[in-house]
C-alpha cells in the first residue's frame, strides 16, 4: 500500500513540469504618484521589499522600475509631508502599471517603522523577532514564548520554553537551526529545572514556524516546525543585556575580505528571584549557562564550510523547607501544610556540534554535506522528606469559621532518586535543491546513531496517620518502586524528495508542493513513507484574499522515551523496551485563508485555519507539570479538529499586534472509553499588543495576555478513564514598559562611555500583572480509607524585573 503511494507522488512530481511556461526572469512596473487633488507629487520614494530595490518619482510623478520575477511585490511610497502608502500586488504579467494616491500627514512622528505582510501560499510562516527583547517574558525574551501567542500554539507553564500545538505534547514539536534538528534534555519535569532554549534570540535572522501540514524535508514528527537560521554578520556588531534574571551577551564579526564570518552568544539565567513567589519556600540555587558558536569561511567562490557550535549546562539545587498551599470552594477552604527536611541536586549537561560544508556548482544548484553530533549527560539526586497535615475550614457568612476546623489527613512521605542518564546522537547527511525554470526541487539522505545508557533508582515511601500506602498488615510497602538499567544502540536512516512549482490560469496563481519522506529504523524495523503535499492559491479576481490547502500522511517516529513500558513483579518495577512499538500517525488536513486589508490607513491581516488529524497507533502518556510519562505501547486512537483565527496588524501605527483565538476538540479511545487527550485545551485566547507615547515613540510598552482552557487530569493511581476533571483556566497578563536612549537622537548620548553605545533599552516588566494563581499540576495524598486529595502547584506570583539592553 505504502509503495502506491510513493509511485502516485512520483507522478505529481513530474506532473508539474508540464506547465512550465517560459518568460521574462523581470517585471516591469510603472506608474503615476499624485496627492488627493490629483496633482503630480515629485520625489516619492519607491522601494520593493522583496528584491530590496527602489526609485524615485520625477516632476510629473512618474516612476518606473525593474524587478526580478516573483509572484507577489510589496511596495512602500514615502514623501516628507505624506503619509507612507504600502501596496501588496499579486503579478499576472511582466508589465504593471500601478497609479497611487497619497494623502498629506497631519502630524510627524519621532520615528516611526513598517512592517509590510507578505501573501503566504504554503504551511511555513515568516515570524518577526527584531522587537523580541521587549517582550515582557520570565524566560527572558525567548522566540518559544512569542509563539505562544500565536492561534493554534499553547503554554500553561511561564517557567518553561516548552509549547503545545494543536493538542499535540512537546516531544512533538521539530526544532531546526541552520537545518540541523536541536534536542532538549530528557529527564526535566518540571519548569523550575528547565534551562534556556537552544535557540538564542540575538544570534537569530530568520524565523518560520508551522503549526501543521509542513513539507517533506521536514522530519518525522506530527505537531509543528520552528526553523531557525542564524546570523552571517557583514560587519562587526555586538549587544549585552542584564536583568534580575540573568544577562546575555552577543558579538559578531565579519573578515575583510568577507570570506570568513562569525557570531558568538552567551548566557546565563538564574530563576531563583522568580521561584521565590512559589507556595514552596525554601532554598533555590537553579543557574543556567549556555554558549553558542556559528562560524562559516568561504573555502572557494562556489565552497563554504561551516560550524555551530552549543555547551550547556544546567544545575539546580534546591532545599526545601515549608509549603503553604490554601485553596478550596465557595462552601470550604482548605489549607495543605508541609514541613520538609533534605535536598534536591540536579545536573543537565548537553553539548552539540555540526559541520557543513556546501557547494555551489552552479547558480541554480546547491549541495552540501553535514555532520553533526549530541550529547547529553543528566543527573537527578534528591532526598526529600516531608510531613504534611491537610485541613479543612467552612465557609459561613463569607467568613471562616475556624472554629470548626477539621484535619482531614496528615502523613509523611519521602522521595528518593538516583538517576542517570547519557544520550549521543550520530548524523550525517546530505542535502540539495536545484531551481530549474519554475521549479525548485529539494531532497535529502540522512543516517543517524543512537546511543542511550539510563539507569534509574528511584522509591517514593507514603504514610498517613501512621499506616504505610498502600497498607499491608505483613509488610511495608512502597507507594512507588522503579530500579532499572537500559541501554539501547540504533541506527535511523532517513531521506526525501519534494517539488515546489507554479502555474498560472485565468483565475489565478497555483502554488504547489509535493513530496515524499521515508524513515527506516533498525530497532522495531519499522518502514515508514510519508507522501506530503501543499497548494496555495492567489485568486486574480479578489487581490486581498490568499488561500491554501496542506496535508498528508504525519508519522511520529518513537525516540526513546516512547519505547518505555514499566512492568512491575512483587512491589518492584522495572523498564523495558518494547521492540514491537509502532510510530504514532496522523492523516492531516489543514485548510487556511488569508485577507489582506486597510483600516485606518495602516496595513491588517485576518488569517483563518481549519485542521483535522486523524490518528492511530497512539502511545497514549499522561503529563505532569513538564514531565511526559508514557504508556509504552500502541493502545489509542483518536482524532483532533480545529480552527484558529489571528488578526495581525498596526493597531498603533507603526506597530505590529495580533490577537489570536483558538477552538479545539481533541480525544483519544483506549479500550472501551474515551477521553479528552492530555494537551487539549477546547478554546486559547492570546494578545500581543504594543504602543508607545505619541509625542514620544522612544517610550513604549507591551502587553502579552493568555487565557487558555484547563488541561484534562485524574488520580494517577487510576487509568486514563478517570482523567475527566479540569485544571482551572490558565490567566495570565505581562506587562512591560521601556525607554529607547539612542546615539543619533539623544544628544547626551554623545558623551563619554555613551557614544560607545548606538541604543540603549531600560525596561521594567510586572509578570503576572493580576496575580492570578494558576495551576499546571497537582499533588496527590491518600488517606488510610483510600480517599484521594489533590493539591493544586501553583505557579509564580506577581513580580517586578528590571532590566537593560545595549546594541554597540
Amino acid at each position: 500500500m505504502q509503495f502506491r503511494y510513493l509511485l502516485l507522488f512520483l507522478v505529481i512530481l513530474m506532473s508539474g513540469w508540464l506547465p512550465a511556461i517560459a518568460r521574462d526572469h523581470t517585471i516591469k512596473l510603472t506608474g503615476f504618484v499624485m496627492d488627493t487633488n490629483k496633482r503630480a507629487i515629485e520625489l516619492v520614494n519607491v522601494f520593493e521589499q522583496n528584491s530590496q530595490k527602489g526609485s524615485a518619482s520625477d516632476q510629473s510623478g512618474y516612476y518606473e522600475l525593474e524587478l526580478p520575477w516573483q509572484d507577489t511585490l510589496i511596495l512602500y511610497y514615502s514623501c516628507l509631508s505624506y503619509q507612507r502608502a504600502v501596496r501588496i500586488v499579486p503579478v499576472e504579467v511582466n508589465q504593471l502599471v500601478l497609479n497611487v494616491t497619497m494623502t498629506a500627514s497631519t502630524k510627524t512622528l519621532d520615528e516611526a517603522v513598517v512592517t509590510a505582510q507578505q501573501r503566504r501560499t504554503g504551511s511555513l510562516e515568516k515570524v518577526d523577532i527584531s522587537d523580541i527583547r521587549l517582550l515582557p517574558d520570565p524566560t527572558g525574551g525567548s522566540i518559544e514564548a512569542l509563539l505562544v501567542t500565536f492561534a493554534g500554539v499553547s503554554s500553561n507553564n511561564e517557567l518553561s520554553s516548552q509549547y503545545s500545538v494543536r493538542g499535540g505534547n512537546f516531544d512533538e514539536n521539530l526544532v531546526y537551526v541552520n537545518g540541523m534538528e536541536v534536542y532538549r534534555p530528557l529527564l526535566i519535569r518540571s519548569g523550575q529545572q528547565e534551562g534556556l532554549s537552544f535557540v538564542n534570540p540575538q544570534m537569530t535572522d530568520e524565523v518560520k514556524f508551522s503549526a501543521g501540514g509542513f513539507e517533506a524535508m521536514y522530519g518525522d514528527k506530527m505537531s509543528s516546525v520552528l526553523d531557525i537560521r542564524y546570523k552571517k554578520p557583514e560587519e562587526f556588531e555586538g549587544s549585552a543585556a542584564l536583568s534580575l534574571l540573568g544577562a546575555n551577551v552577543f558579538l559578531g564579526q565579519a573578515s575583510k575580505n568577507g570570506k570568513f564570518r562569525q557570531i558568538h552568544g552567551m548566557r546565563y539565567k538564574t530563576n531563583a528571584y522568580l521561584l521565590g513567589t512559589l507556595d514552596t519556600k525554601g532554598e533555590y540555587q537553579p543557574s543556567f549557562l549556555d554558549y553558542q558558536t556559528y562560524m562559516s569561511y568561504t573555502l572557494a567562490p562556489r565552497w563554504e564550510l561551516a560550524f555551530l557550535g552549543n555547551f550547556s549546562q544546567n544545575n539546580y539545587n534546591f532545599v526545601p523547607e515549608t509549603r503553604k498551599t490554601k485553596y478550596g470552594t465557595f462552601n470550604n477552604k482548605y489549607e495543605f501544610y508541609v514541613y520538609f527536611e533534605g535536598k534536591e541536586k540536579d545536573l543537565f549537561r548537553t553539548a552539540f556540534g555540526a559541520l557543513s560544508l556546501e557547494h555551489k556548482p552552479q547558480r541554480n544548484l546547491s549541495l552540501s554535506l553535514s555532520t553533526s553530533l549530541f550529547r547529553t549527560d543528566e543527573e537527578e539526586n534528591y532526598d526529600i522528606t516531608g510531613e504534611y497535615y491537610l485541613s479543612d475550614t467552612p465557609i459561613k457568612n463569607n467568613q471562616a469559621d475556624t472554629a470548626n476546623t477539621t484535619i482531614l489527613g496528615t502523613g509523611l512521605f519521602h522521595e528518593h532518586a538516583r538517576n542517570r542518564l547519557t544520550a549521543k546522537v550520530l548524523n550525517v547527511s546530505h542535502r540539495g535543491e536545484w531551481r530549474p525554470l519554475r521549479h525548485e526541487i529539494k531532497w535529502g539522505l540522512g543516517w543517524q546513531l543512537e546511543n542511550i545508557d539510563d539507569q534509574l533508582r528511584e522509591w517514593e515511601l507514603r504514610d498517613s496517620a501512621g499506616y504505610s500506602l498502600p497498607y499491608s498488615d505483613r509488610q511495608i510497602l512502597l507507594a512507588n518502586n522503579l530500579l532499572s538499567t537500559v541501554q539501547m544502540n540504533s541506527h535511523r536512516f532517513t531521506g526525501y524528495l519534494q517539488d515546489s512549482w507554479k502555474t498560472r490560469i485565468k483565475g489565478g496563481l497555483f502554488t504547489i508542493n509535493a513530496g515524499l519522506r521515508y524513515n527506516y529504523w533498525t530497532f522495531n524495523r519499522e518502514l515508514l513513507l510519508s507522501p506530503r503535499f501543499s497548494m496555495g492559491f492567489l485568486p486574480a479576481w479578489e487581490k486581498d484574499f490568499s488561500f491554501r490547502l496542506s496535508g498528508g500522511l504525519y508519522y511520529q517516529a518513537p525516540f526513546y522515551k516512547e519505547l518505555r513500558d514499566t512492568v512491575t513483579l512483587n512491589g518492584l518495577s522495572e523498564v523495558v523496551l518494547n521492540r514491537s512499538i509502532k510510530a504514532q500517525r496522523s492523516w492531516q488536513v489543514v485548510l487556511g485563508m488569508d485577507y489582506h486589508f486597510v483600516a485606518w490607513d495602516r496595513p491588517f491581516k485576518l488569517t483563518s485555519e481549519a485542521y483535522y488529524k486523524d490518528l492511530k497507533n497512539i502511545i497514549p502518556y499522561t503529563v505532569d507539570n513538564v514531565r511526559i510519562r508514557y504508556y509504552g505501547q500502541n493502545l489509542a486512537y483518536g482524532r483532533t479538529a480545529g480552527l484558529d483565527f489571528k488578526l495581525f496588524g498596526e493597531f498603533v501605527p507603526g506597530t505590529d499586534s495580533w490577537i489570536s483565538l483558538s477552538l479545539m476538540d481533541s480525544k483519544e479511545t483506549i479500550g472501551n472509553y474515551t477521553v479528552a487527550r492530555p494537551n487539549e485545551q477546547r478554546y486559547n485566547i492570546s494578545l500581543y499588543f504594543r504602543d508607545y507615547l505619541p509625542r514620544n515613540p522612544s517610550y513604549s510598552m507591551s502587553l502579552k495576555l493568555v487565557w487558555a482552557d484547563g488541561l484534562s487530569f485524574g488520580p494517577p493511581s487510576m487509568d486514563r478513564s478517570y482523567a475527566t476533571l479540569r485544571m482551572s483556566p490558565y490567566r495570565r497578563v505581562d506587562i512591560g514598559f521601556s525607554r529607547v536612549l539612542a546615539l543619533e537622537r539623544d544628544a547626551f548620548m554623545q558623551k563619554g562611555l555613551l557614544r560607545y553605545f548606538e541604543n540603549i533599552w531600560i525596561g521594567l516588566d510586572c509578570f503576572n500583572l493580576f496575580g492570578i494563581n494558576n495551576t499546571n499540576s497537582y499533588y496527590w495524598i491518600t488517606d488510610v480509607s483510600g480517599q484521594e486529595w489533590a493539591i493544586p502547584n501553583y505557579l509564580t506570583g506577581r513580580q517586578l524585573n528590571l532590566s537593560i539592553s545595549m546594541d554597540f
